[in-house]
């Protein structure tokens, strides 16, 4: 299955624990390592680098380093730095500051491992606000449960385009989730919305490419190819399967669209929503 010619993927990684401090990689024995472009074994034509959860002090070197890193070579097209959103109008310093670094133009909080009523919070809700007088957008790093909270967030800040990282990492198995359907359907039903296909491999109870093309055909019936983009999360994916095998699954999952619809979501959603 050859797919569309041009491949942009929305979610990739690269990081150096040499030059950056990565707690979340300490003991894991396949990934606690350099991915650097080099290692990477794919060819897209252009890359959405995502902030790799190094120390929030060092979140700004981070995104001059990737920076540097399409200016010796690497397509990268846009990048997705981290900023403290919860510090509220303080946070403005900081976005001003990454608005200075040319291919920024989104921002990611993780909140996947925050309390419940994290993104609710005032002061997080206000510094969400400030992303769209820069015209960035806010990736959403959530775990399944917390899609109902997001949506509320979604809602209160509709100037804000919002993509949604890995489908909200619902737990894949052979019967879809019901309750994480429900959720998925009301996310999708506010406009400034995205999705991206990536990262149910690791999510998978059973990664079976059968359980993993249901999970991303809902999600292209529900948002719609115009909102859905490929994303390979690599080299978290390694942990799972390699780079070829989860592009194959995703066109497995959109192999009956249209040829235009298929080049959306493999390449044309993320060069639009990051502005490549």
């Amino acid at each position: 299955m050859n797919g569309p010619a041009t491949l942009v993927d929305g979610h990739l990684h690269f990081w150096d624990p040499d030059r950056f401090h990565y707690r979340w990689l300490r003991g894991d024995r396949h990934l606690d390592r350099a991915f650097l472009p080099e290692h990477l074994d794919a060819e897209p034509a252009g890359i959405v680098v995502v902030q790799a959860d190094c120390l929030p002090a060092e979140s700004a070197r981070e995104a001059a380093w990737i920076q540097d890193l399409a200016v010796c070579g690497t397509p990268v097209g846009a990048i997705v730095a981290h900023v403290a959103l919860e510090d509220g109008a303080a946070a403005a310093a900081g976005l001003a500051d990454l608005a200075r670094v040319p291919l920024v133009t989104g921002v990611r909080r993780l909140l996947q491992d925050e309390p419940a009523g994290f993104a609710r919070r005032p002061e997080f809700v206000a510094g969400v606000r400030l992303l769209a007088r820069h015209g960035m957008t806010m990736d959403l790093c959530v775990r399944h449960h917390q899609i109902a909270e997001v949506t509320a967030l979604v809602q209160d800040v509709p100037e804000v385009t919002f993509v949604l990282d890995h489908l909200g990492k619902p737990r894949v198995a052979a019967v879809l989730d019901a309750a994480w359907a429900r959720d998925i359907r009301d996310l999708a039903a506010l406009p400034n919305t995205y999705c991206k296909l990536s990262g149910l491999a690791t999510e998978a109870v059973d990664p079976c490419d059968r359980h993993l093309v249901a999970y991303l055909r809902f999600a292209l019936e529900t948002f719609g190819p115009g909102r859905c983009m490929f994303g390979s999360d690599w080299p978290v994916l390694t942990s799972a399967m390699g780079y070829g095998r989860w592009r194959a699954v995703v066109l497995e999952a959109i192999a009956d669209l249209t040829a235009a619809e298929q080049r959306q979501v493999m390449a044309e959603t993320a060069s639009t929503v990051y502005r490549m």
